[in-house]
């Protein structure tokens, strides 16, 4: 099998634009390839975080994934900070990065543009320690969203100049995006991504949040004024929001919910919509607290290092080598 690694910072609770753009795929992707999960916590470090915020993050981040339904048996999910070879690979990659490519990176060179004040040199130097994440398990494939595609083109250029400069040593990786679902809306603005820190509660459904309140949140969606129901993104961006999370949460494809919607009104298909999204998060947070409760994760993540750490420390092993640290 192909192997596939992906990540996520624990810096705020997961949201459906979470589950829809990563979680869902991550279940489909784990019976085709050897899949990698890590939970990014030394990049959640880059902007001021409480540490018993970050704690309890990561530990609703790796219930809710069990929830969700990513098999331990088939993915290795793991701390990175668990695994020492991310740290000592990621100034490895620094060292080959050149500060030009740094500054083209999106979050350096928004937060620069706006004039923003205590911007840290971990946010300026986290995209090396990404590509060492990926670099030490020879990720054949990263799933990303297309914001993120940036990302994996400078993974590809360090392994690159790293094999050019010391002979072949990492597989260069692959970036995948999904079809359906990759990026999900606000529902209160749909011209922007549903966020963890978007400042309108309305437009984000939090996983943990009370079903009831999501379902009323779906029902106050924003949507047009052209009353009639098609997948139009460019023209109605807020219906063709909702039409793919009924989509990818149901499993019906969007042409079957148009169809069926033909002749109706957008508040019938709200009503559906915030019925599926009720009955999602129901089960979903029953299956987290009995993870939480059995203590689960902790076993789960455990055996993730000890896996993650054994292909890890062979890699940073055969680097140091190549590159003279090793007398």
């Amino acid at each position: 099998m192909k192997r596939m690694l992906s990540g996520i910072k624990p810096t705020g609770r997961l949201h459906l634009g979470n589950y829809i753009g990563a979680i869902s795929q991550f279940k489909k992707y784990q019976e085709e390839y050897e899949m990698f999960i890590f939970i990014a916590n030394e990049h959640a470090i880059t902007v001021p975080i409480e540490a018993k915020d970050l704690r309890k993050n990561t530990k609703d981040l790796i219930a809710l994934y069990l929830a969700s339904g990513l098999d331990p048996e088939k993915v290795t999910i793991f701390l990175q900070s668990d695994v020492p070879a991310h740290a000592q690979l990621g100034w490895v990659m620094t060292c080959m990065a050149y500060m030009g490519e740094l500054q083209r990176m999106t979050q350096y060179k928004d937060k620069t543009a706006k004039g923003e004040s205590g911007v840290t040199a971990g946010l300026f130097t986290y995209p090396p320690l990404m590509a060492a994440d990926i670099l030490l398990y020879d990720a054949d494939f990263v799933p990303v969203g297309v914001d993120q595609k940036q990302h994996v083109e400078l993974t590809r250029n360090l392994a690159e100049r790293f094999n050019h400069r010391y002979s072949d040593t990492f597989t260069i990786p692959q970036p995948l995006t999904s079809t359906v679902g990759q990026k999900i809306y606000s529902l209160q603005d749909p011209e922007k991504k549903m966020s963890k820190s978007a400042t309108d509660p309305k437009g984000t459904i939090d996983l943990l949040d009370d079903p009831a309140a999501a379902r009323k949140k779906i029902m106050s969606a924003k949507t047009d004024s052209l009353g009639v129901i098609r997948f139009d993104p460019e023209n109605q961006p807020g219906l063709a929001n909702l039409l793919t999370i009924q989509s990818v949460l149901s499993g019906e494809p969007v042409e079957s919910i148009v169809q069926r919607y033909e002749g109706k009104g957008y508040g019938d298909l709200k009503k559906e919509i915030g019925q599926t999204v009720f009955d999602f998060l129901t089960d979903l947070q029953a299956r987290y607290h009995d993870i939480l409760d059995s203590g689960k994760a902790d076993e789960v993540l455990k055996a993730g290092a000890q896996k993650a750490a054994a292909i890890a420390n062979k890699k940073i092993r055969k680097v140091y080598k190549k590159i003279g640290f090793t007398v």
